[in-house]
C-alpha cells in the first residue's frame, strides 16, 4: 500500500521498541496474543479472529470498562510476514464492502485503513510505524479525538510488555 500522507485525513506515529519484528508480527497475527494487548486498558479485547492474508478476516470484539461489547470486522488488504500488515474496516472478508461501524464504541463511526510496519532496528529492536488513513476529515478528527496516538501508543506498550514476559 502506497499512500501520500495527508495531514487532514491521516494519523500516524512511529516508535523504536526493543523487541524484534518477528515477535511483533506474532503479536499482531495470533488471536490469543492480540487479545492480550490490542486495546488500551481498562478496555479489553475479548475475542479475535484473524485470517492473515489479503481478503482474510480481521475481527475483534472490544469491551468497555462498563462491560459493553463492540464487535469490529474488517479485511486484510496486504500482509508481508514480519514487515507489514494493512487492513481496513471499509471492507468485510473477501473484499466485500462494509457498512459503517464503530471501531471503539460510543457513537464514533468512521471508515479507515490501517498500515502497521515493522522494520528491524539495531540488534533486537523494531522501528514500528502505524498509519491510519480516513475517508474524510470528520472521521480523522473523530479518531484523533478518541485519543489515536495515546491509545495506539498504550496498546503498543502493552504489546511490548507481553512480548518481554515471553510468548
Amino acid at each position: 500500500m502506497t499512500t501520500t500522507f495527508n495531514n487532514k485525513l491521516d494519523l500516524t506515529f512511529e516508535r523504536i521498541i526493543d523487541v524484534p519484528p518477528h515477535l511483533v508480527w506474532r503479536a499482531w497475527t495470533e488471536p490469543a496474543l492480540l487479545k492480550q494487548w490490542f486495546c488500551p486498558l481498562p478496555w479489553k479485547t475479548i475475542d479475535a479472529e484473524l485470517d492473515v492474508r489479503p481478503g482474510g478476516i480481521f475481527r475483534s470484539t472490544m469491551q468497555s470498562p462498563e462491560g459493553q461489547e463492540y464487535p469490529n470486522t474488517g479485511c486484510y488488504l496486504e500482509t508481508v510476514k514480519n514487515e507489514r500488515i494493512v487492513w481496513t474496516n471499509a471492507m468485510l472478508p473477501g473484499f466485500r464492502p462494509a457498512p459503517v461501524n464503530a471501531p471503539c464504541g460510543d457513537d464514533t463511526e468512521f471508515m479507515f485503513t490501517a498500515k502497521v510496519e515493522f522494520e528491524p532496528h539495531g540488534a533486537n529492536g523494531t522501528k514500528y510505524r502505524a498509519t491510519v488513513i480516513h475517508a474524510d476529515e470528520a472521521g480523522c478528527q473523530k479518531h484523533a479525538a478518541m485519543g489515536f496516538e495515546g491509545g495506539w501508543g498504550a496498546a503498543l506498550d502493552q504489546l511490548v510488555a507481553m512480548v518481554k514476559k515471553g510468548i
